[in-house]
């Protein structure tokens, strides 16, 4: 009985509840989006209490989204083994803890942070933990593009962290993760089409078969790679973040242009992959090109 009641309340429980890789990239592009956001070093109060609460926020909404989707992930091989369909707590403490993280964040945000932050960060949590998860997850096979939304939000999140204000130059960074969402996942569901069939869940494999997932996995790649150039043309961005950016989507054409060719799932996972560096990849180059852009600037003004 102690065992049990010790393995109910284990931390790694819940903190694998806020799924931490993936708020871990969450961070990053927010951070980045923080520093594009400024010619200066960005303000010590805007990172620190900027990257909690942004990051409290995601953990809440995958918290949530564990608990809502809990019945799906017991019958998905994928997710059978997370906390809730193990038994390993409470339903209702995985609620409460969801829910405390997300009033945490709104505080943190409100207090230290702006109003405009603070709102935009509500929205994206129940985005992506209300209306992706309950509604568009379970009744449509463009949910992930049309939830795709709130995971786009993060860079704009940590702009307006720092500037207190929305700019065009933010909403490009949304409009670059919001189109290299759709192929990252689509590579995932192509690989687990029998787990989300099974859970009767209408991810697009499973409603228009492969095909025409890895037809479209492939379109929204070029898509991606077209609209990442956007940077440069606006000036947001200088030629080693181009040359990065090219590079990079090469890289991603290769693999989606496999997958598009190859028999069944056999560069699936490999594609998943790949997006994931890719993205971490991309954020970086805007980090690179930004502080040499600066360096640059600063050594012809003196």
């Amino acid at each position: 009985m102690l065992e049990a009641t010790a393995q109910r309340f284990n931390w790694r429980d819940y903190f694998e509840l806020c799924k931490p890789k993936v708020v871990a990239l969450i961070l990053f592009t927010a951070a980045v989006g923080m520093v594009l956001s400024t010619e200066g070093w960005v303000p010590f109060n805007a990172w620190f209490w900027g990257l909690i609460g942004i990051g409290l926020a995601a953990s809440a909404g995958a918290a949530l989204n564990h608990w809502v989707d809990q019945e799906i992930d017991a019958r998905m091989e994928r997710t059978v083994n997370r906390p809730l369909p193990q038994g390993n707590m409470e339903s209702r403490n995985a609620l409460i803890f969801a829910l405390g993280l997300a009033a945490l964040s709104m505080v943190i945000l409100l207090t230290f942070v702006n109003v405009l932050t603070a709102a935009l960060t509500l929205a994206s949590m129940i985005g992506y933990a209300v209306i992706y998860t309950m509604f568009l997850k379970r009744s449509t096979p463009q949910n992930i593009v049309l939830g795709g939304a709130a995971g786009a939000a993060p860079p704009v999140l940590g702009w307006t962290a720092v500037t207190g204000e929305l700019h065009s130059e933010a909403l490009l960074l949304f409009l670059i993760i919001f189109i290299w969402t759709p192929p990252h996942f689509w590579a995932l569901a192509i690989k687990r089409v029998d787990d989300y069939a099974k859970a009767d869940v209408p991810m697009l494999p499973v409603t228009h078969g492969i095909a025409f997932t890895k037809l479209h996995v492939l379109l929204y790649t070029i898509l991606l790679v077209l609209v990442t150039i956007m940077p440069f043309l606006v000036d947001m961005s200088g030629t080693i973040y181009l040359a990065g950016a090219l590079a990079l989507g090469i890289g991603f054409v290769y693999y989606a242009l496999k997958l598009y060719r190859s028999e069944g799932d056999q560069f699936a996972m490999k594609t998943f992959g790949y997006s994931i560096f890719y993205l971490s990849a991309l954020f970086g180059f805007f980090l690179l090109d930004h502080y040499v852009r600066i360096a640059i600037r600063a050594w012809f003004i003196d």
